[in-house]
């Protein structure tokens, strides 16, 4: 059996309900019996869906699968108003919900397609002067935090039933679903927040393919059957292959020769001749070269990965 302390890979669990990443980090962790465990892209307690657990050297790839779009399924519940943009928060104002037609709803979503800018909400964990903000919220400290810049890809309505909306929801890293539901409530003038969430999908991990939450949580499966190799976290890249000798310079931190030219530019996936994944590559003079970006099994070479 192999040790699985110098195994790999990517691990998509269904988050559930009342649970933080963390918690689900953790528990990955102990039922591993991997130290090195890591998410890509925190979710809400209350929220449940795709969250990817990265496991050993995969973690080096955690800001390359952050970066990649999410897909999110929210139902809205309009004329409210909370502390938190949800419905577990403190009501601070209901307003009477006017007539929502598909339509209409679909043109004030419209506005929110696109780079937007989104005030972080209080209760999230970005910090303020080394604490996080939900921290203080608990505190009943409220600080001033300036609105960022977020890509909304597309924003679907597919149900409205009286005073709620399901809609789905693709954006990119750091855009807050429950922020956005605010946002289209004001747009509507009575408020709203976010009464269920499901994030479907991160970048290709889909919530179809994850490890359900009964399963971790119980340790009734083969968690290491269902991981999938590093290179998952960043399926849809380009693929640069090395020689033995092109791999051993690239690992060893230096730029390779690309033979033939490969087309395009940017990051790209590199691979030894064997098909193990070497880490991450830039693409150099026009294509003809690749140096390290990151690289993956530097610090023990001949290290165990998953299969691809």
């Amino acid at each position: 059996m192999k040790d699985a302390s110098i195994r790999s890979g990517v691990l998509a669990v269904d988050k559930g309900p009342g649970v933080t990443s963390f918690d689900v980090v953790a528990l990955a962790r102990r039922r591993l019996g991997v130290r090195r465990v890591g998410h890509a892209g925190t979710l809400d307690p209350d929220a449940t869906g795709v969250l990817p657990i990265l496991i050993g050297e995969a973690t080096k790839l955690t800001p390359y699968l952050v970066d990649q779009d999410k897909e999110y399924l929210a139902t809205i519940r309009f004329g409210l108003t909370t502390d938190t943009h949800d419905v577990s928060g403190r009501v601070v104002v209901e307003r009477p919900v006017p007539e929502i037609s598909v339509s209409g709803l679909e043109e004030v979503c419209h506005s929110f397609v696109g780079r937007i800018k989104q005030v972080p909400p209080m209760y999230s964990a970005i910090h303020h002067e080394g604490r996080r903000l939900y921290e203080l919220a608990r505190e009943g400290i409220e600080v001033e935090r300036a609105p960022r810049e977020v890509i909304v890809r597309s924003i679907a309505v597919e149900e409205i039933t009286g005073a709620r909306a399901t809609v789905r929801v693709v954006c990119g890293k750091g855009t807050y679903v429950r922020v956005l539901a605010a946002d289209i409530g004001a747009a509507l003038g009575c408020g709203g927040v976010v009464e269920n969430l499901v994030r479907c999908r991160v970048g290709s991990f889909r919530l179809d393919d994850a490890v359900p939450w009964s399963e971790l949580a119980t340790g009734r499966s083969d968690l290491w059957s269902r991981a999938q190799p590093s290179e998952a976290a960043l399926a849809g890249w380009a693929v640069v292959r090395l020689d033995d000798h092109g791999a051993a310079t690239f690992v060893n931190g230096q730029p390779v020769s690309v033979v033939p030219a490969a087309a395009g530019g940017g990051f790209v996936r590199v691979h030894g001749a064997s098909g193990i994944l070497l880490g991450v590559g830039e693409l150099m003079a026009g294509g003809r070269s690749v140096k390290p970006v990151r690289i993956l099994h530097a610090d023990r070479p001949g290290t165990q990965v998953l299969p691809a």
